[in-house]
């Protein structure tokens, strides 16, 4: 079973345990090594079967506390798409960029005034603050482009950015890095709907996914270099000691 399949199933496991009352609403899961152990696989496979979990309503992960269940009982684990970041940021590419200039058509001086506003609140160093204000933007944007069907795609796209948990995972440690430059590529696409500008909206939006698709192709290579150093070592280490013995 592959990583990605092998998180859902253990998500969909834990979501029927709670069905079932082993995990009453509002109490506590055991913790990370338990259920590793409980179901044979990584903490790290348990930890993105909780995000996911966490992600439809399921389960509320409070820092420094916790994983507990939540009171209600929101959409099944099936119901969770499988997408890689890179299919995500490419479809929003292509959604958000036409989004852009429809909206630089249609966009109301309000819709400009709020926007100016986000902008200022993604350079909040609070990081989920940031990410908030980061969702408001593109929202309101699909927004101006007074066309239900691109509003409806645009949250269907961000809430698949928070909920898979590797597309969350790459998303976050891109953008950890990037908030500078973030903000002045969102300050492109506002310009140029500011100016009603279809095409220099469309070439900003663009232009922000394509700088993103690079930068999340960059940390990936890093982090498969990473981990291929990390895995030689390991096998110098272990092959080295048994060279010595007697």
């Amino acid at each position: 079973m592959t990583a990605k399949r092998l998180y859902q199933d253990i998500a969909r496991k834990i979501a029927e345990l709670i069905d079932a009352g082993a995990y009453p609403a509002g109490s506590r899961l055991p913790g990370e090594r338990d259920l590793a152990e409980k179901f044979g696989v990584s903490r790290v496979t348990i930890r993105e079967a909780e995000i996911a979990l966490q992600a439809i309503g399921r389960l509320e992960i409070k820092t420094g506390s916790g994983v507990y269940v939540s009171e209600s009982k929101p959409q099944l684990v099936d119901a969770m798409p499988s997408a890689s970041a890179f299919e995500v940021t490419e479809a929003r590419l292509l959604v958000e960029a036409e989004a852009a200039a429809l909206a630089a058509r249609n966009i109301t001086d309000a819709d400009i005034a709020r926007l100016e506003e986000l902008i200022e609140a993604m350079g909040d160093s609070d990081a989920d603050a940031a990410n908030a204000a980061d969702e408001k933007f593109h929202e309101t944007i699909a927004q101006a482009s007074n066309n239900s069907a691109i509003v409806h795609t645009v949250k269907q796209l961000w809430q698949m950015r928070e909920t898979i948990p590797q597309v969350k995972q790459t998303y976050e440690a891109v953008c950890v890095h990037d908030a500078k430059q973030r903000i002045e590529e969102h300050r492109e696409v506002f310009d140029a709907l500011r100016a009603r500008d279809a095409g220099a909206a469309r070439a900003a939006m663009r232009g922000h996914f394509q700088r993103l698709l690079e930068a999340m192709l960059e940390t990936t290579e890093k982090q498969a270099l990473a981990e291929v150093q990390q895995r030689a070592s390991e096998s110098r280490e272990r092959f080295l000691a048994a060279a010595k013995l007697n």
